[in-house]
């Protein structure tokens, strides 16, 4: 089965996809922040019910807003160990009417996909987006 866009960002001159579906995951898709800026609701779109996978990265910074009237918390799989230990996933709270940036470090990278696990514990008015920021 051939990847579908779900949604594009309209740029000068053309189309990003911001949003690849694969099957019941969800590959978002990093928008590069140029110097004159991005406009972030533009750069996002409906969170999976299935969880989302995403690039990560210095400087890749997981967008998640959320206009539900109850907070929702998003996971990130830490697919590490340490001496032979699991990592705890990093869960974050997003609180009603909010907006939070989270960094998607090389600690959430999967060995096996090279992609970050994203989950949910809802979806209801959530979006969400994936921004790639220099670090120079």
């Amino acid at each position: 089965m051939g990847r579908t866009f779900s949604c594009l960002l309209r740029l000068r001159g053309g189309f990003l996809p911001i949003r690849e579906v694969v099957g019941p995951v969800a590959a978002l898709v990093a928008s590069v922040v140029p110097l004159t800026g991005l406009q972030l609701d533009g750069a996002l779109s409906a969170a999976t019910s299935g969880g989302d996978d995403a690039p990560t990265g210095a400087g890749v910074l997981l967008v998640v807003k959320n206009a539900d009237s109850g907070s929702h918390t998003v996971t990130l799989a830490t697919p590490g160990t340490v001496n032979g230990l699991a990592i705890a996933d990093r869960a974050v709270s997003v609180a009603a009417g909010k907006t939070e940036l989270i960094p998607l470090g090389a600690d959430y990278r999967n060995p096996t996909t090279g992609r970050a696990s994203i989950t949910y514990d809802g979806v209801t008015s959530v979006s969400v987006g994936v921004v790639r920021v220099s670090t120079s």
